[in-house]
């Protein structure tokens, strides 16, 4: 027999496979996932999940595709976070500290209670990259936020009401545009593929069955 433990969904208490993740866990238990369960990888935060474990008092913060059951875990998935994202043209704004007072001023309201950071599921220094965009720093702001999943936990918990994930994405936008040192490389892939160039590749791959793609996939050339 597979080990088993007691976890609590909603209130009610399920007995599931310790092995499962708490998304696995739900399925298991007859919930059938529409929202909230997106790539199932870690990579979209569509599944913010807070949790309890019995006789902790603790509110813990984690995505559900990515974390494993404990014994008497007790779990709310969280609804849609209304994040504030402000509209901007990236052709019409500049890299200045100005900018990040004129589209997200909430962020000069910080009280550095680290509170976004404790509750970040990927572990991130949000209060680190919230005061580099203070600065206007965004070339660290964009590296430290850079594995940010845009769950929106951190600003959930921020009395300041700072969209923490969309200021990240400012950064990193103007980073990439502005800042970070261009690639001709990549420039140059753009126009091969705008010009049909591997057309007949593309068609190929798609004609070809599922296990033939991963062995290709798993012998690829990585390019140093």
């Amino acid at each position: 027999m597979e080990n088993m433990v007691h976890v609590f969904l909603m209130g009610k208490r399920y007995e599931v496979p310790a092995s499962l993740t708490i998304m696995g866990a739900m399925e298991y238990a007859g919930y059938q996932l529409i929202r909230g369960c997106g790539c199932r990888n870690g990579f979209c935060g569509a599944c913010a999940t807070i949790y309890r474990i019995q006789g902790d008092r603790e509110l813990k913060a984690c995505l559900a595709c990515q974390t494993q059951v404990q014994e008497g875990m007790y779990i709310a998935t969280l609804p849609f976070f209304p994040l504030v994202k402000q509209v901007y043209d990236m052709e019409k704004i500049s890299p200045t500290q100005q900018i990040m007072m004129q589209l997200y001023p909430e962020i000069y309201s910080c009280i550095g209670c680290n509170a976004c950071t404790k509750s970040c599921t990927q572990g991130l220094n949000v209060m680190q990259y919230i005061a580099y965009a203070q600065r206007g720093d965004f070339a660290r702001c964009a590296e430290e936020s850079f594995d940010c999943v845009m769950c929106g936990v951190c600003s959930s918990r921020c009395p300041a009401g700072i969209s923490h994930p969309q200021v990240a994405m400012l950064a990193r936008r103007l980073n990439g545009k502005y800042l970070a040192p261009k690639s001709a490389h990549l420039a140059d892939r753009v126009q091969e593929i705008q010009n049909g160039t591997f057309q007949e590749l593309l068609e190929s791959l798609m004609g070809k069955p599922i296990s033939e793609m991963q062995e290709l996939y798993n012998h690829r050339d990585i390019e140093k």
